[in-house]
């Protein structure tokens, strides 16, 4: 027969397995934020940004601009090694299954949103909100994906009043 306390010591045993594999996801996560970008401190990358940042600055260009892509493509060398040492970039995913950001993990998504977060703080007009829908073309994802970003970032705080 089943009590309310028996009731109750299933639902503390549930909880604290949440709690525990909560835990899993914080643990990976801080993995993550430790290991995050890493090949930017080491060559090939820490020389081509040092070169790409002096002839062509992407923080003073209005992301997803024109001149922001052309900036992009005349460092295509140093940006595709970027992005394929780290998992993070939904072009790691596009270079190695073919599905992008269809392809990545939440744990992947969740850094990668950081990282959209503080890529807008180093630009001038720099705005989470319009790169999430800016990426939307870029990385071909639907408004029920956008509206996920947005959300999250949203109950994070970092969607700027727009």
């Amino acid at each position: 027969m089943v009590t309310i306390e028996t009731k109750r010591k299933d639902t503390r045993k549930h909880i604290i397995a949440v709690r525990g594999y909560i835990g899993e996801i914080v643990f990976n996560l801080q993995r993550r934020s430790l290991a995050h970008d890493q090949s930017k401190l080491e060559e090939p990358e820490v020389t081509g940004f040092y070169e790409m940042q002096k002839r062509t600055p992407l923080s003073e260009m209005e992301y997803g601009s024109e001149e922001y892509k052309a900036a992009l493509a005349a460092n295509d060398n140093i940006i595709r090694h970027h992005w394929y040492a780290n998992d993070h970039h939904p072009e790691y995913h596009l270079n190695y299954h073919g599905d992008g950001i269809y392809r990545m993990n939440l744990l992947q998504l969740l850094e990668m949103l950081a990282d959209w977060k503080a890529a807008t703080e180093r630009m001038e007009n720099g705005s989470l909100r319009s790169s999430i829908v800016k990426n939307s073309e870029r990385f071909g994802y639907d408004h029920r994906f956008q509206h996920m970003l947005m959300s999250t970032a949203e109950e994070l705080g970092w969607l700027d009043n727009v």
